[in-house]
């Protein structure tokens, strides 16, 4: 490797080079090294180097500092070995593994995620870099990103949309040889065209490509395609689909790029596999011949265990938008018959059951959403079956979390003092993470404690910031959490707030609660936080319930409602809270992600078994809520007893668990748990075995 040079102009491209790649936000030597330009713009700037090294006075005055200087000598050379590194997965795989997604959850500065599904995709991209998978990422660069919360005094989530500065995203321009921005076009309906820029972020060795339809080439009502996610209206939203799908089949064809798989991340992409055939028939192939050798590559994974939640048209709107396949000779019964359903022609045309067809292999994210799933599509896709004369499977891959980026640095630490710092080469092996049986309890608890009161310090300075530029009432203040204490066991309920996820459910019996919560010996804290879809009115109206339960004085300030739920904000409250409380309706919870974070870093998950949490509860990692088969009560009975069990747990096993200490003030039984949730989750719920996974049971067959 050439040496490196210290001139100041070497130093500024170094830094550049990596502010503007990702690896930096999941290695500490990295944003340590950020963090000694600015303290105070770093965090400022919620840990974006890009908002640093924009600051020209702040780096010349950092590059005069022989100690930032070494640090950053060996952050580049590591950074630079890491990106070198060739796995068995890079020799092994010539062509690329093609996965898109609507969303990408990969750090707060880049808003072009809207929850789990967009973390999830973010933390695949991550991992497929650290093991070395040749893959590519493709999305949307929404400039409004998702819908900011801001909540009212009276408790109703105002939806806010807010254009994001790309300035200071960890996002360039794709430029070809002579600095141009590369843009691309799709056929459209009927003499019309869809026009984009490409964007790049750089995920260590990842490339993500995001599509931009605001561009000047564009008609105004195409340039709003990629604004922001999830739009309600039905005729945008097919629009995006479609420039999702065919945009990023175009934007592979611009950059001489085969796919060897193409990945897509639940049914906002489905056009990307026909997309694959159009090309296919440009080049003479016969539409049947093209359908096969597509099918054979790809691979759907559905997260949505809710039929009622998937996307379908009518079929006029599919045949306006596909005009133009007329003039590759394509009859349009062949394109509805991908998205009909057989046993009920008229629900129009459904992009999941697209997804499925053009699929040689469909994933559930669980053992149990793949029953669920199963249960929904099963009689559907056996009447497909038999008319196409193939074999039509639903398999699983359980999701898991990127734990570089989400553990924690203070375990990280700990980890690397008594595992060995090459634990995480092995992260996904059982039998390292049995060594933290050999971290001292009172070190571990110390570190917890410290998460603690980070992440309630960081809530009342969200407090004082929305007091100071709102001049909110002291009541609402009170609900932003002013009262929380690092000493009080807390409870964390924090994930989009919809009516299936039964955010409410806690309150069942105020009464109840409220004893538990105000008890002067042993105060129970709750924290909630998570945003309700702009049309979902009934996830409002849960938010409205909290938050005045939160203003309350009945509760004491034992109640905190954490508005504006993002990335940034779930890094605080998986690692500083005590419990994770998770209780949505069963068997609705396809997976779920924030458990298994919060899990990693000894916070204990209290949950109703289903998804992922039915494969990771052992007795000793948590607690669980009800029994699988709670999924057959009637509504009402159902919720009384899973809401009188959480009453129950908290305080026959949790309250006493937690406030039993040793002469140390370490509550050691407790921190036994804390260690089992570590050791248990860790390696089986890694996006390491999780991506191992995928390529053992979908990806090595499809390169074949």
């Amino acid at each position: 490797m050439e040496e490196i040079k210290n001139s100041a102009e070497k130093i500024k491209e170094m830094l550049n080079e990596l502010a503007y790649n990702l690896w930096w936000s999941w290695n500490p030597p990295a944003k340590r090294l950020f963090r000694l330009i600015s303290e105070i713009v770093w965090k400022e700037s919620k840990e974006n180097p890009i908002a640093i090294i924009k600051n020209e006075e702040l780096v010349e005055k950092a590059i005069e500092n022989k100690n930032f200087v070494d640090l950053l000598n060996f952050t580049y050379l590591q950074f630079k070995k890491y990106m070198e590194r060739i796995t068995k997965y890079t020799i092994d795989f010539e062509k690329p593994v093609v996965f898109f997604s609507a969303e990408y959850g990969l750090h707060p500065s880049l808003l072009i995620y809207a929850g789990g599904l967009g973390l999830l995709s973010g933390d695949i991209l991550k991992e497929s870099s650290d093991i070395g998978l040749p893959m590519i990422g493709i999305g949307f660069m929404y400039p409004q990103g998702y819908v900011r919360q801001k909540i009212r005094v009276d408790g109703w989530q105002e939806d806010i949309f807010l254009s994001n500065s790309k300035d200071i995203m960890p996002a360039q321009k794709l430029l070809d040889e002579n600095g141009n921005w590369i843009k691309g076009k799709i056929e459209y309906a009927e003499d019309e065209e869809i026009y984009f820029g490409v964007w790049v972020v750089n995920v260590g060795k990842t490339k993500l490509y995001l599509i931009d339809t605001n561009v000047e080439e564009n008609s105004p009502w195409n340039r709003d395609i990629s604004l922001r996610l999830y739009v309600a209206d039905r005729e945008l939203r097919l629009r995006q689909q479609f420039a999702l799908g065919f945009g990023g089949i175009a934007v592979l064809k611009k950059l001489g790029i085969t796919p060897g798989i193409i990945h897509i991340n639940e049914d906002y992409p489905a056009f990307a596999p026909l997309a694959q055939v159009v090309e296919m028939l440009k080049e003479g192939e016969k539409f049947e011949n093209a359908i096969e050798k597509v099918r054979k590559i790809t691979l759907f994974t559905t997260h949505t265990p809710l039929r009622a939640a998937v996307n379908t048209y009518p079929f006029h709107m599919i045949e306006e938008h596909l005009t133009f396949l007329k003039d590759y000779g394509v009859n349009m019964k062949c394109i509805f018959d991908l998205g009909v359903n057989p046993l009920n022609p008229s629900e129009g045309f459904n992009t999941t059951l697209m997804s499925m067809r053009l699929s040689r292999f469909t994933n559930a994210v669980s053992r149990k959403h793949m029953e669920t799933t199963k249960k929904i599509w099963g009689p559907i896709l056996d009447v497909i079956a038999e008319k196409e004369k193939r074999k039509i499977e639903i398999d699983y891959v359980t999701n898991g979390v990127h734990i570089p980026s989400w553990l924690c640095a203070f375990i990280r630490k700990l980890l690397d003092k008594y595992l060995s710092p090459s634990w995480i080469e092995m992260q996904d092996e059982d039998k390292i993470w049995k060594l933290v049986d050999e971290i001292p309890d009172e070190e571990l608890w110390q570190a917890h404690q410290e998460n603690k009161e980070i992440l309630i310090s960081h809530i009342l300075d969200r407090a004082k910031e929305s007091w100071l530029k709102d001049k909110s009432e002291p009541t609402v203040i009170i609900a932003e959490g002013v009262f929380l204490d690092p000493d009080v066991l807390t409870i964390c309920y924090a994930r989009r707030m919809t009516g299936y996820k039964r955010p409410s459910l806690i309150f069942h019996d105020p009464e109840r609660l409220k004893r538990i919560l105000t008890n002067k010996k042993t105060p129970v804290q709750l924290i909630f936080a998570g945003k309700a879809h702009p049309a979902d009115i009934e996830g409002k109206k849960a938010i409205q319930t909290i938050f005045n339960f939160a203003k309350n004085p009945d509760f004491e300030g034992n109640i905190a409602y954490v508005e504006d739920y993002d990335e940034e904000l779930a890094h605080y409250l998986v690692r500083g809270v005590d419990v994770w409380l998770n209780n949505p309706i069963p068997p609705l919870e396809a997976s779920g992600t924030s458990g298994m974070k919060a899990s990693i870093n000894g916070v204990l998950h209290l949950s109703v078994l289903d998804g992922w949490w039915i494969e990771g509860y052992n007795g000793e990692n948590g607690w669980k809520i009800g029994d699988e088969e709670d999924a057959n009560l009637p509504p009402e009975e159902r919720d009384r007893k899973h809401a009188e069990e959480i009453y129950n747990i908290i305080e026959n096993e949790i309250i006493p668990l937690y406030y039993e200490r040793n002469e140390k003030g370490v509550p050691v039984k407790w921190v036994k748990k804390m260690k089992e949730a570590i050791k248990s989750v860790a390696p089986k719920f890694s996006t390491r075995r999780m991506l191992k996974e995928y390529i053992e049971k979908f990806y090595s067959k499809m390169m074949k």
